[in-house]
């Protein structure tokens, strides 16, 4: 404590302004009034002039257990009486601060820490006990904290991380760290800091003031060793013995440059493909080797040989770095079996700093030996497609063209060809198995189809399931086999009034043919017509004019033109069509009116009393057709046989009494059972005279009917008829009855 209050002392002694006066065994501050001082024995009166100390000073960290002695508060009001009090107030009164009120000395109570707070702003006054009564003014002082060295220095980071370029020159800046202190850097050293490093020598070195740390070796190479952890220290005091120390981490990585060139491992690839391998197709994979990373290990491939570079290509996968050797042209086995070439491997992207090292350069290059293994290839024809011309009036059986295909394999097998008939429904074309030749089967219309497209199979014969097939496009030649016509159905009018040479149609003509040259037709009409003349325009239309004037509907309200038109082409083809023209009423300005001749008539029917005929033809049909209806209900009420239609085509014999056996399946028996009862004038409606049925007027005798030989209306259904009745019986009582009949007669 002795201790402790003597350096405190020693402190205040030196850093107290001129104007202080140190009181024993602290600090003394005068309160307002006088003073006096002696000047060679002579009193000096002084003036009055309020505190003279207006500042204490104050040690932070007191540790003794006594309350730390601040200073003493004095007035020249206080005559050492006792009557005068001294009040002291503001920040830390009562809790950080006391006061003794009769002697004005000042302690702290508790320890200070200035990084906490610097300096204290007190109040004091000073009064009369007994009267309260102020005898000084409140006066303001303040009281300051003294620093010692109790802060160490901090790092902002325990780890930092940087990077530097591998290959750098020495002195080259890597990062800078700082650290800060606490302490009061305005008084002392407590806050002077002093960088060092502990940890990384001799790969860097640090900047003892501003804590920069820098390359101290040259050629520091990654692929050697990439990272390296730098410890860094800040001491205070200014690296002193005794001062506080912090440290940090620098974890430093060297970054890559392109400074290591790429190196095949092998310099010689043995790969292999077969021959079918397609154009595009990767065949194999070669790989070099870079330490470097990144952008700066990114290689590109080539082939510098001819002989490789006509067959493969080679690409740098980006993911692997890897050259992917590619078919660039098909492969043939029977051509050449092996290919050896050169590939050479080179970084993408160059430093110029290391082109010219002492290093190799940087590239390299190894061979690529390729073999090609055979494969049984289907037949290969000579042309892909074949196109093929023919005239459309070629006979069947005609030649049409070749197609041509081998085996590629050194074996040369054999090939037969055959048409695919699902390109060929019609079956139109045939070819030869053995030598290609294509033939017609039908002849060829091109005005129903231009084109046939077919497709031939050539296959082995040693290896039927080795095939090709092949496009054969047969076009259809044009032949003039077709005669011009009408473009159109032409039917026009020719007014009564008209004048000679009025044009009143013109007419155009078709032809499916397509000559080379062109259409060009010719078109004619009888050079007799008396009514009409036609003129050829040369652009494939004609008009078809008047040959004389006036024209009467009485004497012919129609015309049939026939015009000829023919064609230009080999052979010449022409038809005639037909020009319909009418005789019409026209206005003065040539417009149609009417048509019609009706209004010519002098006597004859109208309109209306057509119409009316009509309508009466109408319903006699509609009565007609209602009297039918009705006429075939009643037909089922009628007798048995009314109609040439009833009768049945049986033989039947009864000898039973009651009746014979049913014969469902020729009629109902119930019509029999059940019939209709007729009166005599009924039944001669029904036996006419000239009726071969006249002997059936009457059951109660025996009959025998032979009908006349000239009255055949039903000779064709009845040749004998005989029926025989029991004498006298009833005809209820047993009976036989026997016809014979033809195909179309009715049985009973």
């Amino acid at each position: 404590m002795i201790t402790n209050h003597f350096l405190g002392l020693l402190m205040l002694s030196i850093l107290q302004p001129i104007n202080a006066l140190p009181v024993a065994p602290g600090n003394t501050v005068n309160l307002l009034g006088t003073s006096q001082e002696k000047d060679d024995g002579r009193i000096l009166q002084r003036s009055k002039r309020g505190w003279m100390w207006n500042q204490f000073f104050l040690l932070e960290e007191y540790t003794g257990n006594d309350n730390q002695y601040v200073g003493k508060l004095h007035s020249n009001m206080d005559r050492g009486d006792g009557n005068v009090k001294y009040i002291l107030t503001g920040e830390g009164v009562g809790s950080l601060f006391l006061i003794d009120e009769n002697s004005g000395d000042i302690h702290a109570t508790k320890r200070l820490d200035r990084e906490e707070r610097a300096i204290y702003t007190l109040h004091a006054k000073v009064v009369d006990k007994r009267t309260n009564e102020t005898l000084e003014a409140d006066t303001e002082f303040n009281i300051k904290i003294h620093d010692i060295n109790d802060n160490e220095p901090k790092f902002s980071k325990d780890l930092y991380f940087a990077s530097v370029p591998e290959m750098s020159d020495v002195g080259t800046s890597v990062i800078q760290v700082t650290a800060t202190d606490a302490d009061d850097q305005t008084y002392g050293n407590s806050a002077k800091l002093v960088y060092s490093i502990l940890q990384g020598q001799p790969y860097f070195s640090v900047d003892s003031d501003n804590g920069t740390i820098r390359t101290a070796l040259p050629n520091m190479d990654r692929e050697t060793k990439e990272n390296y952890q730098v410890v860094i220290q800040a001491k205070d005091m200014a690296g002193q013995m005794g001062g506080l120390s912090g440290t940090t981490t620098v974890s430093i990585t060297l970054s890559d440059e392109n400074d290591s060139p790429p190196r095949f491992a092998n310099h010689t690839f043995r790969l292999s493909t077969l021959e079918s391998a397609e154009v595009g197709a990767a065949i194999g994979r070669i790989k070099a080797n870079d330490a470097d990373v990144g952008r700066n290990a990114e290689m590109q491939y080539s082939i510098v040989d001819r002989d490789g570079q006509d067959m493969f290509t080679i690409i740098s996968d980006q993911n692997t770095q890897e050259g992917v050797i590619r078919v660039k042209k098909q492969l043939d086995y029977e051509k050449q079996r092996t290919y050896s070439f050169k590939v050479e491997v080179t970084n993408t992207y160059l430093d110029p700093r290391f082109m010219y090292s002492p290093n190799p350069p940087f590239k390299d290059d190894a061979m690529v030996r390729v073999t090609i293994e055979d494969v049984d290839e289907p037949p290969v024809f000579s042309r892909n497609p074949y196109i093929i011309e023919v005239h459309e009036d070629t006979a069947a059986g005609s030649f049409v063209g070749v197609v041509s295909a081998r085996d590629p394999d050194a074996d040369n097998n054999s090939v037969k060809y055959s048409i695919d008939r699902h390109t060929d429904l019609e079956r139109l074309f045939n070819i030869d198995s053995v030598n290609g030749t294509i033939t017609t089967l039908k002849g060829l219309d091109r005005e129903m189809s231009k084109w046939h497209n077919i497709s031939v199979v050539a296959t082995e014969i040693s290896n039927p399931r080795q095939t090709t097939r092949v496009p054969v496009f047969i076009k259809v030649l044009d032949v003039n086999d077709n005669a011009p016509e009408f473009a159109m159905y032409y039917e026009t009018f020719v007014c009564e009034n008209v004048q000679s040479g009025q044009l009143i149609q013109t007419i155009s003509a078709v032809d499916t043919d397509e000559p080379l040259v062109g259409h060009k037709f010719v078109f004619s009409i009888s050079s007799s017509n008396p009514n009409f003349t036609i003129v050829d325009n040369e652009d494939n239309t004609a008009r078809i004019l008047t040959r004389r004037a006036g024209f009467s509907r009485r004497e012919m309200n129609t015309y049939l033109l026939p015009v000829v038109i023919s064609d230009n082409d080999y052979p010449i083809q022409s038809s005639t069509s037909t020009l319909t023209v009418n005789v019409c009423a026209c206005d003065s300005r040539g417009n149609m009116q009417s048509c019609n001749t009706e209004a010519l008539l002098s006597a004859g029917l109208s309109t209306g009393a057509l119409v009316a005929i009509l309508l009466c033809v109408i319903i006699l049909l509609m009565i007609v057709v209602l009297f039918a209806a009705l006429r075939r209900q009643q037909r089922k009420k009628e007798p048995l046989i009314i109609s040439k239609e009833d009768v049945r085509d049986n033989v039947v014999s009864y000898n039973d009494e009651g009746g014979g056996e049913e014969d469902t399946q020729a009629f109902d028996i119930g019509t029999l059972r059940n019939p209709e009862v007729m009166d005599a004038n009924k039944l001669r409606l029904y036996e006419s005279s000239s009726s071969s049925t006249s002997c059936l007027n009457n059951l109660s005798h025996t009959l025998s009917c032979h009908p006349s030989i000239d009255s055949y209306e039903w000779s064709s259904r009845f040749q004998d008829l005989n029926i025989t009745l029991n004498t006298g019986g009833d005809i209820s009582h047993s009976f036989t009855v026997f016809g014979i009949i033809s195909k179309d007669a009715f049985e009973f």
